[in-house]
């Protein structure tokens, strides 16, 4: 059967994407760039793309009028404090190219909304609902507490608090019950549900077998990695005190944190067990999701990431029409370093740049850099990169995004997503001339008026050192 998957890009579309393939459906992915999509995944040439922002209704391509269902998995939660009203135009938008086509089913993943007074993100998504409804197909919706597993939002949130701190002083909801679900389970709902009759225009509730409270699954994550950690509960903390220390401690932006923790303020447990006469699955506990997650990490073999996402006010859908570095206008720092040794090596340390290898040369500094970028309200470089050893256009290295990596040309070519009074770009480029290899290294700056110009020469004595001793160490790294 045809699939339509709005979401490709998305952490859970991309796991989503093989799942359908093994089972021998066809599938129609909708993306806002299919320069993003990633070429280099060994489906890439098993699906077809169509391209469109949900967000603007003139610029989606018409939907192929023979899909027999579509998967909605698009959400703007991190995009922007207003992402309540975009989640409603994109779902609209999402409902008006749908009923152009014979698709029989939409499949829309949800978030459980069984309190009384919901957050603004819960009460989002029961109106995305909502929407959703007044299409001609069928509408099945799967709603989901917490999702654990390499590379989600709440996994990584968990994780950054227990490794970090070991001693946590939290708000009083950390005492509110969820049901946290695995993300393999997931996967099988959405599968398993899929032109499904039984689960036409139903909703469902879907879990993991353990009701957990928030401090519950920290110190479950700290007793399976064997750390020592304690908790102390301080009811006077606000939601938006909470929002700014879950924002600097962990790796989410403001208006993420935001919205997770007035999310949180909610008990999030599964009304019933409906699901299990449709798709019966025997989920994973908590600690078996955990486990899982810790061997995606430790194989290098995350998938998908939530940081994978675009960050409104940072880069536009649009973004890779800058994988030109602009010319006029611009400042310049370049470093030319030759080098004798192998050039794989060279290359695979340019790869491997940020994340845990780090910045090779005055790490503290790009630290710091980050450190102050998220007090400023910046994405900060807790980042870090979804995997150790690849990158694709699109991904996240600490504070930049990764605009083109090319490792047959042997170029990189980096976005600065942190705050600046302009806009910066760092490129790595290996060279052959005339039987030598050089590593070159150019920082470029657009400033943005007076002020940008008066930046990039503040940091010009911080470029003098940090910018030529990172490539000397590039080119003679051994891993």
């Amino acid at each position: 059967m045809k699939v339509l998957l709005a979401g490709a890009n998305g952490y859970i579309g991309t796991r989503l994407i093989p799942v359908l393939l093994e089972k021998g459906h066809e599938v129609v992915c909708l993306v806002r760039d299919r320069r993003r999509f990633h070429e280099q995944s060994d489906f890439s040439d098993r699906v077809s793309l169509i391209t469109g922002d949900l967000h603007r209704e003139q610029d989606i391509d018409p939907f192929p009028q023979d899909i027999d269902a579509a998967y909605y998995l698009v959400h703007s939660m991190s995009q922007s404090p207003d992402f309540a009203e975009l989640e409603a135009l994109s779902a609209h938008n999402f409902v008006q190219h749908v009923n152009n086509t014979s698709c029989r089913q939409i499949i829309f993943l949800s978030g459980i909304v069984n309190d009384k007074h919901l957050s603004k993100h819960l009460l989002s998504r029961k109106h995305v609902e909502d929407v959703l409804n007044e299409a001609k197909a069928a509408l099945t919706v799967l709603r989901a507490a917490i999702i654990i597993g390499s590379g989600s939002a709440s996994f990584e949130i968990i994780r950054d608090l227990t490794e970090k701190l070991p001693v946590m002083t939290v708000p009083k909801w950390v005492n509110n019950r969820c049901q946290p679900i695995g993300i393999r389970d997931v996967l099988t709902y959405l599968e398993g549900v899929l032109l499904n009759e039984k689960a036409f225009d139903r909703t469902f509730d879907i879990g993991g077998p353990d009701i957990l409270t928030f401090k519950q699954m920290i110190l479950t994550y700290a007793e399976v990695r064997k750390l020592k950690r304690y908790i102390i509960t301080i009811p006077f903390l606000s939601p938006k005190i909470s929002s700014y220390w879950l924002y600097l401690v962990t790796s989410v932006n403001y208006s993420l944190a935001n919205s997770l923790v007035q999310s949180m303020k909610n008990e999030a447990i599964c009304g019933d067990s409906a699901i299990d006469a449709v798709v019966p699955v025997k989920c994973l506990s908590y600690r078996e999701c955990l486990k899982l997650a810790f061997t995606k990490i430790e194989q290098n073999s995350i998938v998908s990431s939530w940081k994978d996402a675009l960050n409104m006010g940072y880069l536009n859908s649009g973004f890779m029409d800058q994988i030109k570095v602009p010319q006029n206008g611009t400042l310049e720092y370049k470093v030319k370093m030759p080098f004798e040794s192998g050039r794989d090596n060279v290359l695979n340390n340019v790869w491997s740049i940020g994340g845990n290898r780090g910045w090779y040369y005055w790490d503290w500094i790009w630290n710091a850099r980050g450190f102050l970028d998220k007090l400023f309200g910046g994405v900060g470089s807790r980042r870090g990169r979804t995997s150790n050893t690849s990158i694709s256009p699109g991904d996240v290295i600490d504070f930049w995004r990764v605009l083109l990596a090319d490792k047959l040309n042997k170029r990189l070519l980096l976005y600065a997503e942190m705050k600046l009074p302009g806009e910066a770009w760092l490129e790595f480029k290996i060279i052959e001339r005339s039987g030598k290899s050089f590593l070159s290294q150019v920082a470029t700056f657009r400033p943005n008026g007076l002020w940008g110009r008066a930046y990039w020469y503040l940091m010009w004595p911080f470029h003098l050192f940090i910018f030529k001793g990172m490539a000397k160490q590039i080119v003679k790294f051994k891993a």
